[in-house]
């Protein structure tokens, strides 16, 4: 049986340690680099959230609006308009005829996410009324 020595530790042992300090290193790093990444990425979605709830309020607004005062146009025209305007699309608007109500449906692309590839959506919904009962 071979005696262990004790002692100062040998070079073989310190360059040893140095490659695990070096892994460790750059396996937090590459953590690191994807929590910012992630950051980036839910940044960007809440974002386009946001602007596509604006979206739908404004192009909701319009469409309520168009059903109390028309000026002649059909109200989904009008809410696909108001849409465009705000950089979404309208998917769905439930605005019949003859009511003060719609509720719309718009999305916005999100393109160029870091870590999930392909186009994603942000959907919003919007309900407005318009109140005749008068004062």
């Amino acid at each position: 049986m071979k005696a262990r020595r004790e002692g100062p530790a040998t070079a073989t042992s310190l360059d040893r340690q140095r490659g695990s300090v070096t892994l460790v290193t750059a396996a937090l790093l590459a953590a690191l680099l994807v929590l910012m990444l992630g950051a980036a990425d839910l940044t960007r979605v809440l974002a386009a959230a946001a602007r596509a709830q604006t979206a739908a309020d404004a192009a909701a607004l319009a469409s309520a609006q168009e059903q109390a005062l028309p000026s002649g146009l059909e109200p989904a025209e009008v809410a696909s308009a108001f849409a465009a305007y705000n950089g979404a699309q309208l998917v769905e608007c439930i605005c019949a005829l003859g009511t003060f109500d719609a509720t719309v449906t718009v999305r916005i692309g999100i393109d160029g996410l870091s870590l999930l590839a392909g186009t994603r959506y942000a959907v919003a919904t919007a309900r407005a009324v318009v109140d005749t009962d008068g004062p």
